[in-house]
């Protein structure tokens, strides 16, 4: 927990007056202003230094603010940042509030409303383990006390690989950023947390994303790249989804996981990466191996120091108070009061199997706030989401995800069954399911942005 009211802040705008007006009212809050008038400046600075809150407009003289914002996820993410923009866009505000932007603000801007965010922001920094980074591992059930315990002396360790192991919406990113936060504790301005989905990358990039590149190296480079290994230096390299790596990549990520050393594309000089390296799976590398798609020595170097994360059927104990969680953080998101789910409700969660974990609670919450009046004091829950009661059968098809009939027309149901077929056939394997659908990776995962909740399909059992 913070000790002081102040907080840093670095206002990105070019527009002078309003940047004036800003940093007033950040420094009446107890914010100590810093200024940036394009992203090139802005860069330099949260190079430089960390901040707590980051201010950023979007329309900027070179670049936009939701290209940038990606980048200063992966250097800052402990950063609280907010986006204040004349030009405001629907889907980008609800594509940046999913991947951790703080709030989205539109000019012209009221004064009260930015107040009040000033002091959202200003609670967040006072409990950062309140955040909704740390969402995930709330409970005190016994095998989640042992992860977590797991994790606080893997901390102690910062060469070690550790490998997060569990089910799809478990919490294993939250688990990363937890180890990432414990680990560099003393000088967290200075350890970027840099994540690479192992599952989004086409393979023929793979190698250039995490090694980077030289200009000249290959047809289009026209610059030096730098790669996540060295843009992660000094901190965490998070591999989500390392099942999903290119077999004939696995050898050279062996080699980088042995000796910690890498060459980009085109360098004839080999590099050292000093930080931690955390990888995650939702399904067994033994099995994995066993069908011919990850190399066996990867498997022994990564079955290390391993940590599970329990599935939430195993700890529906915590079931209501990671609910209460929850919905605190979904009403600071939508800026409304407290919601309480009625009993039966409750009850029927505790029954339901939760195939998609922590992650399909915090959706299926979300709906319910999202369907709820404005004045209600209970949440307005639709238990026909539940399709999979625990210990019962599937819905019809074999589907667990809520029906999409109402909103698809004939062509797309039949696309997202298929889609939702071959995930399953392929233990949610994205490559091999879009082998076995006969499309590209790339226009799989395209179709997984149109429809995200095929993200959490479960293997078929067998």
């Amino acid at each position: 927990m913070r000790t002081s009211d102040q907080f840093s802040c670095l206002i990105v705008d070019d527009d002078a007056g309003f940047v004036s007006m800003l940093a007033k009212v950040v420094s009446q809050e107890g914010g100590q202003v810093n200024q940036c008038a394009d992203l090139k400046s802005a860069r330099a600075e949260t190079e430089r230094r960390t901040f707590d809150l980051i201010l950023l407009d979007n329309l900027l003289p070179d670049g936009t603010g939701y290209e940038f914002f990606p980048q200063l996820n992966r250097r800052c993410p402990d950063t609280v940042v907010v986006m204040v923009t004349g030009v405001p866009e629907l889907a980008q505000a609800v594509e940046l509030t999913r991947n951790g932007l703080f709030d989205y603000l539109t000019k012209p801007l009221n004064v009260a409303d930015f107040t009040a965010c000033l002091r959202r922001v200003r609670q967040r920094l006072s409990h950062p383990d309140g955040a909704p980074t740390a969402a995930g591992l709330v409970g005190e059930s016994p095998a989640l006390r042992e992860a977590i315990n797991y994790l606080r002396q893997a901390a102690r360790h910062p060469g070690t690989t550790v490998l997060l192991l569990g089910e799809t919406g478990t919490g294993k990113d939250l688990a990363a950023r937890m180890l990432h936060r414990l680990t560099y504790a003393a000088r967290p301005e200075a350890a970027p947390y840099v994540p690479l989905n192992c599952s989004a990358v086409p393979a023929e990039m793979f190698e250039s994303e995490l090694f980077g590149s030289e200009k000249g190296a290959f047809t289009g480079a026209d610059r030096r790249r730098e790669g996540l290994i060295e843009a992660a230096a000094g901190g965490t390299l998070f591999l989500d989804e390392i099942t999903e790596t290119p077999l004939p990549q696995q050898a050279k990520l062996l080699r980088f996981l042995e000796s910690r050393e890498y060459r980009p594309l085109g360098s004839n000089t080999l590099r050292e990466f000093s930080g931690r390296i955390v990888a995650a799976t939702n399904r067994s590398l033994a099995d994995e191996v066993k069908r011919g798609r990850f190399r066996e020595d990867l498997m022994f170097r990564l079955a290390v120091a391993m940590v599970r994360l329990p599935a939430l059927r195993e700890q529906i104990a915590d079931l209501e108070p990671l609910a209460e969680t929850l919905l605190a953080q979904l009403g600071e998101k939508y800026r409304r009061r407290r919601l309480f789910l009625k009993p039966d409700d409750l009850g029927a969660l505790r029954r339901y199997h939760f195939p998609g974990n922590v992650r399909e609670l915090r959706n299926l919450l979300e709906r319910a706030l999202l369907r709820t009046p404005d004045e209600a004091s209970w949440l307005t829950f639709d238990r026909a989401w539940l399709s999979t009661p625990s210990g019962g059968e599937t819905a019809a098809g074999g589907d667990y995800l809520p029906a999409p009939e109402r909103r698809l027309n004939a062509i797309d149901l039949q696309e997202y069954r298929l889609i939702q077929q071959s995930l399953q056939a392929e233990g949610g394997g994205i490559r091999r399911a879009a082998m076995r659908l006969g499309i590209t990776h790339q226009a799989l995962l395209r179709r997984l942005e149109k429809w995200p909740e095929l993200r959490q399909v479960a293997p078929r059992a067998t």
